[in-house]
């Protein structure tokens, strides 16, 4: 599909996709993903269509220099199964995950809807995955033999469904012993609202001892330093945020991911009846991008360039991205939008990044111009 069918993938994705079961469409289209990218001739092909190679979009951040500030956030690839292949889709970065240190079959299904007249997503996965030890087999063999197109990965890690809260430090810990040495850099998850009692360790008092336990272990597994990030959810209060915000500084965190999916459903378009049947879990894509982006502005304000903020929720359009690295982000994810605008979504939106920032620069250069 050409990088200029995002029109013909939105028609295909309404009419033929919405058809088939979000969770059934998922794993076909990555399936597809990943089987393309396995194609030694196809991968120049790939990488022409959907890869924005312009030098204005380099990104240096969280010690990564970066093609570009566009990732893919977690959720998409919770196994590391196809990091490589979604480079070839226009990312910049991939983080996999989440990771739990055990193998979980996640929540019963269905667990995954699309609300189409939100352009939102509901998902109650439950930390999905094959566990840490599986996925750092996959890193590991990713990392063995370096590709000839390198792609920074992040691994991000939650809580395993049947350790209870007080052990929570030492499962965390035992994911970034086995993640760590195949990270670019580690996000300790804590703000997925489909673990039972996993938000309540964002209260810093639940969260320091988990952020010092991965810390300790993900940096002696490795023998260097991984920079360490913890992702929060949109539902927290400001006090919380600035609270957060004040930890990570001063465990020494090099950032926030900002921020995670909702469990409110305030001010949808979709029919409520439909909201209904999409039941209860994380609301991800359009709804969350005001509440996200006032999330980022709060931590820019509380922590300047002191934390490497990765802003995520509700990134549609090149404006959204640009937008979120004026307001302080290092770096922007997505994950809903490529849902819905099919696999040229990110090369579209990098595409006109670098146009805006080419006119910046002519507008700047032009006489008269101060």
């Amino acid at each position: 599909m050409a990088v200029g069918s995002g029109a013909a993938y939105r028609a295909l994705y309404r009419t033929l996709l919405t058809r088939i079961d979000p969770e059934v469409a998922h794993h076909w289209a990555f399936s597809a993903m990943r089987a393309a990218a396995r194609v030694p001739p196809a991968v120049p092909v790939l990488r022409r269509a959907f890869v924005e190679h312009d030098p204005r979009l380099r990104t240096r951040a969280l010690g990564m220099d970066l093609p570009g500030p566009l990732g893919l956030a977690a959720g998409f690839d919770k196994d590391g199964a196809g990091v490589e292949a979604l480079a070839h889709f226009g990312f910049s970065f991939v983080e996999v995950g989440t990771v739990t240190a055990l193998p979980q079959p996640g929540n019963p299904k269905p667990r995954l809807h699309r609300l189409v007249d939100d352009r939102a997503v509901v998902n109650r996965m439950g930390f999905n995955n094959s566990g840490a030890e599986a996925v750092a087999r996959r890193l590991r063999q990713l990392r063995a033999v370096p590709p000839r197109h390198p792609v920074a990965v992040g691994v991000n890690i939650g809580k395993s469904k049947v350790v209870a809260e007080e052990d929570a430090a030492a499962d965390y810990a035992t994911s970034a012993r086995l993640l760590a040495p195949y990270a670019d850099y580690l996000v300790v998850n804590v703000s997925s609202p489909n673990t039972p009692g996993l938000r309540a360790l964002q209260a810093v008092d639940k969260l320091r001892p988990v952020l010092d336990a991965v810390r300790t272990a993900g940096d002696a597994a490795a023998h260097r330093h991984v920079p360490l990030l913890v992702k929060i959810a949109p539902d927290l209060g400001d006090d919380d945020v600035d609270a957060v915000a004040d930890l990570a500084l001063e465990l020494g965190l090099e950032g926030v991911v900002a921020t995670n999916t909702t469990t409110g459903r305030e001010g949808l378009r979709s029919h409520p009846d439909a909201v209904a049947a999409a039941g209860g879990g994380g609301l991800s894509g359009a709804p969350l991008r005001e509440r996200s982006v006032q999330v980022l502005r709060q931590l820019s304000a509380r922590a300047g360039d002191r934390l490497t903020l990765v802003s995520v929720g509700g990134v549609e359009t090149a404006d959204d991205v640009r937008e979120r690295l004026e307001a302080g982000a290092s770096l922007v994810q997505a994950y809903t939008a490529f849902i819905y605008e099919g696999p040229g979504w990110a090369r579209r939106v990098l595409t006109d990044l670098a146009a805006s920032r080419s006119r910046r620069e002519s507008d700047r250069s032009a006489p008269g111009h101060r």
